[in-house]
């Protein structure tokens, strides 16, 4: 309970991988959603072993564990919006879409994470599967990069236009939001388009030089927070866009790979 005259906090249930690093996956929507001003509660999926260079294992939870972590948080708190990541299996994928449909009027923010930007397979094939018929028809917005976006669809993704098909065919008829993210076009320009259903918008912005760990969960993560906070789509991802570019060039060069984003930039830059 809030003490007298204190606002709450938007809420975000994030279900998602353990990332022992905290530069992706649970530990990077904490930290996002928490820079943002809101406040994140955890459902962990599977534990991976990865750092800044690649993954090397991936232990996935049972489909019960997940549902569990995400009921009791559910019951106890009031959650504004739901943001999943990582899901591993299909098995867990099913059930989370069953216990979704319990909860129809929470909007859910979904980065369909099937693999590692420096390899790895997050989410098996039969997962993707699953993903496309059970869990869609419950996301309100979905934020794939390009190999997603592709994998996804079955179709070649290579340019904005493809960007804009792919995102209408995942929207459907249902009024899905998507936002296909362009960090995999070629060249220094960058194009993150958004399908709302009835209109596209695109982002643009110029390439940040070096390679970065964790921006799709930090993305979908700050929109989450847009999203919580009751932004409309546009106005959510026009201010995670900013937030993660900022978060990108102040990011902290602390493992041997990747670079790690900084979402607290304001307390270390």
């Amino acid at each position: 309970m809030t003490s007298v005259g204190q606002q709450r906090p938007p809420t975000v249930l994030v279900v998602a991988g353990s990332d022992p690093g905290a530069g992706a996956g649970l530990q990077a929507d904490l930290k996002t959603i928490t820079a943002l001003g809101g406040y994140a509660l955890t459902a962990v999926t599977a534990i991976t072993v990865q750092d800044t260079r690649r993954v090397y294992q991936v232990y996935p939870l049972s489909p019960q564990q997940v549902v569990q972590q995400m009921r009791v948080s559910l019951a106890d708190v009031p959650i504004d919006c739901i943001k999943l990541g990582m899901l591993a299996t299909r098995a867990i994928v099913e059930a989370v879409a069953e216990l979704l449909a319990e909860w129809p009027a929470i909007p859910v923010v979904a980065d369909p994470v099937l693999a590692g930007t420096a390899g790895g397979t997050l989410l098996d094939a039969g997962g993707r599967q699953a993903f496309l018929a059970a869990l869609l028809p419950r996301i309100a917005l979905l934020t794939p990069n390009l190999p997603e976006a592709q994998a996804l669809t079955g179709s070649s993704v290579q340019s904005v236009g493809d960007m804009l098909r792919a995102a209408r065919q995942l929207a459907g008829v249902q009024g899905r939001a998507v936002l296909v993210t362009g960090g995999h076009l070629v060249g220094a320009s960058l194009t993150d388009l958004l399908w709302d259903g009835r209109a596209v918008r695109h982002y643009y912005s110029q390439r940040l030089p070096g390679t970065f760990h964790g921006t799709g969960c930090t993305l979908a993560a700050a929109i989450a927070v847009g999203v919580a906070q009751g932004k409309s789509h546009d106005e959510a991802v026009r201010v995670a866009l900013r937030h993660l570019r900022r978060a990108m060039a102040e990011s902290l060069p602390l493992g041997r790979g990747q670079q790690i984003l900084n979402p607290f930039f304001h307390r270390f830059s």
